[in-house]
């Protein structure tokens, strides 16, 4: 690790947490001109999952921000216009289309890879790149198939092909289509401005250290590393070039650097009360959201379910600015279903209320009905709260 700086300013934890709200858009009045489009601009990354439970997590995110869109809305927002793309960042993301220069670097180090776990036959690489010229955006499926048949990683050599061209910059995703991928040239789909914006590695890395302090507001060397998977030794390249600041916190353990935005006022403004995806940039990494919210929160989809504390897709609550509790939820036609509700106390009970009648509205439901509630002497209450909030 290089030295690190000497902090220009020292800012309490609780100053830190407002900060990061405020960066993550749900502190103060939330961005309804800009709209989903605005929501990705500002994150700079929305990561994509497979899991569907009230809606997929790249919905669930400016539901979270900016209320009930709807479905159509958001997947205007995000495929149409060529507005983004999406690519490998903290996982498989959304990507506002004028980072495509900042993943120049990635594209490379795939490139320059010695060898591939998925042998390619002869000339399939070439075969997906001229059909995909001659006939347009194109499926897996449409390109020959995306399975040989076995388990779901069993690959076809044209899926394999086309990922590897994915990886490699050549062809790319702007769109989703019944959740398959729909991959496009990259010399037809990306705007040339943007594609031929050609970056060598340390602007790649400073941009991306830059941006990833923007969103954040706040973090340590590893939370904004991790924001789009940079590794540490990339972040020390370039933190000093990147115009964050260094900073501490007390209560921090480690240094920490922040957004010169970020400081030039304090964080105020109306809370946002609502249910976050698990995927939710504000969460997703799990030391950071213990640190800051002194909330520990983990995934629990792909644990067995009898080992399950909190339910298969737990979504947290935030409300007031901290994370008060979290619920299990499920849809049974216009219902939304609160299969397993935690809360940390009886403060509790009206927000989550209040977050369960609005995830209900994002995925048009008029009703919800609770479960299981892990303290039983707040189930009443919560009842009470949600009929309250329904009327």
């Amino acid at each position: 690790m290089t030295p690190v700086p000497t902090p220009v300013l020292e800012i309490s934890a609780d100053q830190a947490r407002r900060i990061a709200l405020r960066a993550q858009g749900l502190l103060g009045a939330p961005d309804r001109r800009g709209g989903v489009t605005g929501v990705l601009r500002h994150l700079g990354a929305v990561q994509l999952d497979t899991i569907s439970v009230l809606a997929r997590s790249h919905e669930l995110v400016p539901y979270a921000r900016l209320g009930a869109l709807g479905r159509h809305t958001v997947d205007e927002a995000y495929w149409s216009g060529g507005r983004s793309f999406e690519y490998w960042s903290h996982a498989a993301c959304i990507l506002p289309m004028r980072e495509w220069p900042h993943f120049a670097f990635r594209r490379r180090a795939y490139r320059s890879r010695p060898q591939w776990n998925h042998p390619l036959p002869d000339g399939t690489y070439e075969t997906v790149i001229r059909k995909l010229r001659t006939e347009g955006p194109l499926t897996a499926t449409e390109l020959g198939g995306a399975k040989n048949g076995g388990e779901w990683w069993d690959w076809s050599a044209s899926k394999v092909a086309v990922e590897r061209a994915l990886m490699y910059g050549e062809v790319v995703c702007t769109e989703r289509r019944g959740w398959k991928r729909v991959y496009d040239l990259a010399e037809r789909a990306i705007p040339g401005a943007v594609l031929n914006d050609d970056l060598d590695d340390a602007e790649c890395l400073r941009r991306l250290v830059s941006q990833a302090g923007s969103a954040l507001g706040v973090g340590t060397r590893a939370d904004i590393a991790d924001y789009h998977r940079l590794r540490a030794e990339q972040f020390d390249a370039v933190v000093a070039e990147s115009g964050l600041v260094p900073v501490s916190v007390r209560g921090w353990q480690k240094p920490a650097w922040a957004a010169p935005e970020a400081l030039e006022s304090e964080p105020r403004g109306r809370h946002r009360t609502t249910l976050l995806s698990p995927f939710d940039s504000l969460i997703w990494e799990r030391a950071r959201t213990e640190r800051v919210f002194g909330f520990t929160h983990r995934l629990e989809a792909y644990v067995p379910r009898l080992k399950r504390v909190h339910g298969y897709f737990a979504m947290p609550l935030l409300a007031g600015g901290r994370l008060r509790g979290r619920v299990d939820p499920a849809r049974d036609g216009s219902t939304l279903v609160a299969r397993q509700v935690s809360l940390e106390d009886r403060k509790a009970v009206e927000p989550m209320a209040r977050a369960l009648v609005e995830a209900a509205s994002w995925v048009g439901c008029t009703d919800v009905r609770l479960e299981k509630v892990q303290a039983p002497e707040l189930r009443e209450p919560l009842q009470a709260e949600i009929t309250r909030a329904l009327a």
